[in-house]
């Protein structure tokens, strides 16, 4: 049986991006979303939530490339001056496993962003990491134990199988994505062990920023059996912000695709039937 979760990350980030996701769940086939509570557009993305019922929010825990919640002298060692994490993966999963301070530091800042996701009042549908950060074994364990205490059940595991890209169209596997692969075992461990439910698989890796209108069309006719999530980063058009922290993400076009004919064609095609994770 294949089923599939269709998600949007980055809500919060700008007005652009939660004026796509509304639109893309009322007219379209986006059936949740994944919340940056210290986004830009955080309050405005929650007041679109509010309006939508049946748009479910998740936790977009941003640990790195982002704004922290907590501030920067509370978060001296994983924070640079201005509030927000670097983008070096490496460095700041070095900080994250080897450095007790780091550790430390951590813990505060993903129980912080807990709690202003509780703040909110919505209820808490899902939780993932932006950049997929929660394959770090510590910051995903960290991620899975507080979320526990916040009625968290459910979470992403960034699983995707190559045959159906490969059918889709061009691919070329890479040990990148060997590796990455490989810490989803983990993952999938931690999460499984704390009781928790996550997906089979999952698409929007190897075309981050890409999930144009004809590749997800034809990726929806090559689903696997089990439960898909297909995860996209739409936006009503491309900011000053957007084209900062994303210059080549194709915005505008995973947008469209949310909306496209072809998409909903394909699933129905593929005898795909959309879920979502209250649903596992």
């Amino acid at each position: 049986m294949k089923r599939a979760i269709i998600s949007a990350d980055d809500f919060g980030l700008s007005v652009e991006v939660n004026e796509a996701i509304e639109i893309a769940h009322r007219d379209g086939v986006l059936s949740t979303a994944s919340l940056m509570v210290a986004g830009p557009a955080v309050e405005d993305a929650i007041e679109r939530a509010k309006r939508l019922p049946t748009l479910r929010v998740g936790l977009h825990l941003v640990v790195i490339e982002g704004a922290s919640t907590l501030p920067h002298p509370q978060l001296p060692v994983i924070t640079q001056p201005n509030g927000w994490f670097s983008s070096s993966q490496l460095g700041l999963g070095v900080e994250y496993f080897f450095r007790p301070e780091g550790r430390r530091e951590l813990k505060a800042e993903i129980t912080a962003q807990f709690e202003a996701f509780r703040r909110t009042g919505l209820m808490l549908d899902h939780a993932n990491a932006h950049k997929h950060m929660h394959l770090h074994p510590t910051v995903g364990q960290l991620m899975i134990d507080v979320g526990r205490k916040y009625g968290l059940r459910a979470v992403r595991t960034p699983l995707e199988p190559t045959a159906p890209l490969y059918a889709a169209g061009t691919y070329t596997d890479t040990l990148g994505d060997a590796a990455l692969r490989h810490w989803t075992r983990l993952l999938r461990h931690q999460i499984r062990s704390a009781g928790m439910v996550t997906n089979d698989w999952c698409f929007g890796l190897a075309w981050s920023g890409h999930m144009t209108p004809d590749r997800v069309a034809a990726l929806a006719a090559h689903l696997p059996d089990g439960v898909s999530e297909i995860y996209f980063h739409p936006a009503s058009h491309k900011n000053d912000l957007l084209q900062k922290l994303m210059p080549t993400y194709e915005h505008e076009a995973e947008f469209e695709a949310l909306c496209s004919a072809g998409f909903k064609a394909g699933l129905h095609h593929a005898n795909a039937t959309l879920c979502g994770w209250q649903d596992i």
